[in-house]
Formats: C-alpha cells, sequence, structure tokens
C-alpha cells in the first residue's frame, strides 16, 4: 500500500463521518482551485493523482484562461498530475457537509515537479539558498477585512455590523482589545480551525480600521511549509467569516480613506549550525543581514508586479500610511520597506512590508528570499538605515502603477535566474492579459465625470 494511502485510510477510520475530500491547489492568483472526492473515490486520488489541464496555473483573476505563451487553447491544454503532499489531510470545520482537504503539488506525467506550479517555483529558489548553506527561517503575517455580506449600492463594501453592539463598526482602534473582544467568537473559531489543519497561528491584533485584523504566523524553517501556511490561513479565514455571517478579503485596498490590507514577510537565515547569520550581536544585525537587504532593494522594481498583482494593489502606495514607497531600510522603524525589528538577537530578521495580502504567498516569498540571496551572494551595501519617516516621497525608481510593474517584469534581469525565464514570461502575459481586460470595463465614475 503506498503512503498517501495509508494516510487516507488511517484519517478515515478517525473520521467516520467525513462525506468527501476536497484536493486543493494554489494557482498564478493565489486562488484555490481543484476538485471534490467523495469518500469512496478518494483512494484513486492517492493511488494515481489527480489529471488537471496546467493551464489551471495560468488563470487570471476572473478565472479566464488567457493562453499565456500559447498555454491553454493553443496547445489542446493538455493535463499534469497533481499529486497529494504528505500530511496536509485535514478536517474542514467549518464545512457544511463533513469534509476534510489535502494539499497538492503540480507534476509532469512522468513525475517530474511542474514549473508552472507557485509552490515548485519557491521550493525552487528555497533549494538555491540550501545548497549555498542558508537556511531560510520565515513566517508570514496577512492583514484583511472582515465586511459586512451586504454590499452598497456601487457593489462597494460596507464595514462590519459589530457582534456586541448590533451596530454598524466605525472605530479604528489600533491594537484595541475591546474590538478583539467584540469579534471574539470568529477569531476564536479562526484559531480554532487553524490548529485542525496544522496551520500555526499565535496571536490576533486590531488593525487600523473598522473590521480589519492580523494574524500572525509562526516561525518555522521551511520558506515552503510558511507559503503553505500562510495560503490556507487565507482559506481558514474566508471559510470561518462565512459562517459567522461575515466575507473576509484579502484585498489590497477595499476602503480608499481606510488602510489597507499588507502581507508582511519575516526572514532570517541560518547556517549550516543554525545559528542565525544576521545576528552579531548587535540592534542593527550583521554585514549579511544588510547585504541581504541590499539585494531585496535591488530586486524591488522588477518584483513589483508580484508583490502587487492587480490595479487595486497598488492603492496601498501612498506617503504618510505606514506602506512602504522607496528602497528604504530601517531599525525598529514602521515607515520603511525593509524593517529590521528590535528584540533578541537570535531572532534577528528582515521584515519585508511591501506585498499586499492579495500577493500569491509563493511567489512573493520566492521574490523575498531571492533578494536576500542576491544580495549575500553579491554583497551589495544597502547604504545608510533610514531614521524617522521614511515614508514622505515615493521612489521615482520603483514603479508604483500595474502597467509600469509588469513593464519592469519584462525586462526584469535578476529574478529569471531564480524563478526561470519561461515562468516570469507566462505570469508576465496573464497579468497582462488581466489589465487589459480591466482596463476595457467602464467604470462607474466615468459615467459620472464624463456622460
Amino acid at each position: 500500500m503506498k503512503p498517501g494511502v495509508e494516510e487516507l485510510t488511517s484519517f478515515l477510520a478517525d473520521h467516520p463521518d467525513v462525506e468527501y475530500v476536497d484536493a486543493i491547489l494554489f494557482d498564478l492568483c493565489g486562488i484555490v482551485r481543484g476538485k471534490r472526492y467523495p469518500r469512496q473515490d478518494a483512494k484513486g486520488l492517492f493511488t494515481n493523482g489527480m489529471q488537471i489541464p496546467y493551464s489551471v496555473f495560468l488563470l487570471d483573476v476572473t478565472g479566464d484562461c488567457p493562453d499565456a505563451g500559447g498555454r491553454g487553447f493553443s496547445d489542446g491544454d493538455p493535463d499534469g498530475i497533481a499529486v497529494p503532499i504528505a500530511g496536509t489531510l485535514k478536517r474542514v470545520p467549518w464545512a457544511r457537509v463533513p469534509s476534510a482537504q489535502v494539499l497538492l503539488t503540480m507534476t509532469d506525467q512522468d513525475g517530474a515537479a511542474s514549473f508552472l506550479d507557485p509552490r515548485n517555483v519557491l521550493q525552487k529558489v528555497e533549494h538555491r539558498l540550501l545548497a549555498d548553506g542558508l537556511q531560510p527561517v520565515t513566517a508570514l503575517e496577512l492583514e484583511f477585512y472582515l465586511i459586512d455580506r451586504q454590499r452598497m449600492g456601487d457593489g462597494s463594501p460596507q464595514f462590519p455590523i459589530a457582534p456586541d453592539t448590533g451596530q454598524r463598526d466605525k472605530n479604528t482602534q489600533v491594537y484595541g482589545m475591546w474590538e478583539i473582544e467584540s469579534y471574539a467568537a470568529v477569531l476564536r473559531d479562526i484559531e480554532t480551525a487553524c490548529n485542525i489543519q496544522g496551520v500555526p497561528c499565535y496571536t490576533a491584533s486590531s488593525e487600523y480600521a473598522p473590521g480589519q485584523f492580523e494574524v500572525n504566523l509562526r516561525h518555522v524553517t521551511s520558506g515552503v511549509a510558511a507559503a503553505d501556511h500562510a495560503s490556507l490561513l487565507k482559506r481558514v479565514v474566508m471559510g470561518v467569516a462565512e459562517r459567522h455571517g461575515f466575507e473576509a478579503t484579502f484585498m489590497s485596498k477595499p476602503f480608499s480613506k481606510m488602510a489597507g490590507n499588507g502581507l508582511h514577510i519575516h526572514l532570517s537565515l541560518c547556517d549550516s549550525e543554525g545559528r542565525n547569520i544576521f545576528d552579531d550581536g548587535s540592534d542593527g544585525g550583521s554585514e549579511m543581514l544588510r547585504w541581504a537587504i541590499g539585494g531585496m532593494q535591488a530586486t524591488m522594481p522588477e518584483a513589483m508586479a508580484i508583490f502587487a498583482p492587480n490595479a487595486n494593489a497598488y492603492r496601498r502606495f501612498q506617503p504618510n500610511l505606514y506602506v512602504p514607497v522607496g528602497r528604504t531600510w530601517g531599525i525598529n522603524n514602521r515607515s520603511v520597506a525593509f524593517r529590521v525589528p528590535a528584540g533578541e538577537g537570535a531572532a534577528r530578521r528582515v521584515e519585508h512590508r511591501i506585498c499586499g495580502a492579495d500577493a500569491n504567498p509563493y511567489l512573493a516569498l520566492a521574490a523575498v528570499m531571492a533578494g536576500a540571496h542576491h544580495g549575500i551572494t553579491h554583497r551589495i551595501d544597502p547604504g545608510p538605515a533610514d531614521t524617522g519617516n521614511a515614508g514622505k516621497e515615493m521612489d521615482a525608481g520603483v514603479p508604483f502603477t500595474w502597467r509600469s510593474a509588469l513593464h519592469a517584469l519584462k525586462e526584469a534581469e535578476l529574478l529569471p535566474g531564480y524563478f526561470g525565464a519561461e515562468y516570469l514570461s507566462l505570469y508576465h502575459d496573464t497579468k497582462w492579459a488581466e489589465l487589459e481586460k480591466f482596463q476595457s470595463v467602464i467604470a462607474p465614475h466615468e459615467y459620472a465625470w464624463y456622460l
């Protein structure tokens, strides 16, 4: 019996009420896709894998296949084989019908890892670091809004009805404990679901807007596992929120005059003996840490289309909003792009603060790790640390529009050596088609201004 089948058999014996197994993977946009297997048919998934088109990884955010690079319609839309990842078969506690889920990874028909799977892209970058004796230790933080399921007349979101008062939430109390208490039931169920699914969350905090929260994940010694956790956390939050009568959104900027949702990536690197190479006993960290930041600065312009993957994501980038607007770094300073948090030396790390929460966690982390490796390899000096407010002016050397960011990605010189030129080309083409489709829609304010 194959190990995967043994895992399934044991799981179903322990959970006799489970009726379905959802086989899931995350596409280029970070959207969960897959198939649902009745209990009696799940053994075939664990024995032979799941035939599914490669093009599932090249869909735009609306689910359309733009035939990027001739993959989709032009090549006959061939299948690869998605196979279950050991240890990821878990119960889905928010499901209306007793269900489980298992995370998949994509392979070619010969069993080789498919370069189209974002998870495999990250794994490729991580192996590059490991080959040089650099062990990533990382965690991702995600901000999100709980919003009313009832939209405004124009389709825009509303703040949620606060559970404790029955009134629409209008308070902005960052780190407010009353807000945590008000939404305690949904936050508790998010924590419970994470525990059931092996997602190591450990704190929740209220953020800078009504109904906005952040959930922290524990650091792990695997970049791929960290991105798995972030991707699964998004699924947990959205599923649990729905059961409590809310919607959850990781949209970068759902409210024009309120804080946006960010994805903050914490990264340190250890040597073969487990020592943090970013720690030299000082508050500012080691030379290695500064080189890593220098590499992140160098790769930031060409990676912006990954960090901010849609038109809305660029609305986050405005001066004086604790959102990075340049290739800045500093120590214990939240106005910079690359922050070195205060704390014990053994935990010395970089907090990468650029990404929107709707970025693909696998691709975002791959770009951050590629930047760190590039900087260490080439000993890139990041320049002096910023003190005070580093977010007053937009950096002209960074593309802060979707179109310019995609142009920068198309001309990228550093990231292709890590991601593979073909993958980045397909990412570019998929997102470029999405941009053109986005621009073909007439927005309501165009009628208000120009009709």
